[in-house]
């Protein structure tokens, strides 16, 4: 297997994304947008998700495409910046066609920062600026890391950030992740710099320490609030309908267990949206099921970029991974 040429979600033709964060707060927002309408699906397994328009994603709903995907912080009120988006692509010209007006139809997920250390006294929600800035802002190349959604993520003993990674398989389909990594869980071994997601590592893009030699028995010690999510989306230019979408959003929650030490627990709202570009018909059965092997391998790989691309702020209350000794 090898990466797309930017090892990024936009390796899949026609996505872009973009970035906007708020140092003050300590939050952002990150939005995926197609140059055209795409298919989406998503699968929630969390136990507190905070989400907009995630009914219509359902197979047997009308609409079967999506304008675009906002991952944000900010709890609940972090779903504002979907509201951004809206009127900026309605300001475009798209959205869903209804007699001579325009419905841009936006999902979103949020992840919880509000104690991450960031000024919240605001008197009026950053959240609508922050998705018309990153939605302004969308592009083919991303900085991963403290960026976007995952300016004030954390993890059990480190900071969490933005991840994104990329495979292309040997049908010629391109899959790629894109995750806001806030996780009660950890990304690394405890007591070591090995990420549990290091067998899937391609090249050093995890820094090549390869996997740890040993495992504790210990239980995680979480040093936070036990108030996550981990937020996430999967894309592929393979011709997927919905239900199809759904299925990869499925698969690709292994990613977030095999790179996230405990995951879906009660308190977060672990989700993974999947998106099609359509671009690449599926011609092998095996096509399907390979799809959503790829989808958790690299949405796995996504989740340690986002930790081990962090960089560190004041306020902080966690270290970065790169602080690590080596």
């Amino acid at each position: 297997m090898q990466t797309g040429p930017r090892n990024l979600i936009t390796d899949v033709g026609g996505l872009w994304v973009g970035n906007a964060s708020d140092a003050h707060v300590k939050t952002g927002t990150t939005v995926l947008v197609g140059d055209a309408p795409f298919t989406a699906g998503v699968c929630v397994m969390g136990g507190a998700p905070g989400t907009r328009e995630l009914a219509l994603l359902q197979p047997d709903k009308t609409v079967q495409q999506v304008d675009a995907l906002v991952l944000s912080g900010g709890s609940a009120i972090g779903l504002d910046a979907a509201s951004g988006v809206v009127d900026a692509l309605r300001a475009r010209g798209r959205g869903f066609a209804v007699a001579d007006q325009r419905v841009p139809i936006v999902p979103a997920a949020i992840l919880f920062d509000l104690i991450n250390g960031g000024s919240k006294d605001w008197t009026r929600s950053p959240y609508y600026d922050l998705g018309q800035r990153a939605l302004a802002q969308a592009t083919e190349h991303f900085e991963l890391g403290s960026h976007g959604a995952g300016t004030g993520a954390t993890t059990a003993s480190l900071k969490g950030g933005l991840g994104s990674a990329s495979v292309v398989l040997p049908s010629g389909h391109t899959v790629g992740a894109l995750v806001a990594v806030n996780a009660l869980g950890d990304a690394v071994v405890p007591g070591t710099r090995h990420f549990w997601a290091a067998p899937w590592e391609l090249g050093d893009e995890l820094g090549g320490l390869g996997p740890a030699q040993t495992y504790p028995a210990a239980w995680p010690s979480p040093k936070g609030s036990p108030r996550n999510t981990t937020i996430a989306i999967v894309a592929t230019d393979a011709a997927l309908d919905q239900a199809q979408c759904t299925r990869m959003a499925t698969a690709a929650h292994d990613g977030l267990a095999r790179a996230l030490v405990p995951s879906h627990t009660p308190m977060d709202g672990d989700l993974v949206f999947a998106a099609s570009t359509g671009a690449r018909p599926l011609s092998d059965p095996a096509d399907s099921w390979m799809l959503g092997h790829a989808a958790a391998t690299c949405l796995a790989r996504a989740v340690a970029r986002g930790v081990f691309h962090a960089s560190p702020a004041p306020t902080d209350w966690l270290p970065c991974y790169r602080a690590l000794d080596s």
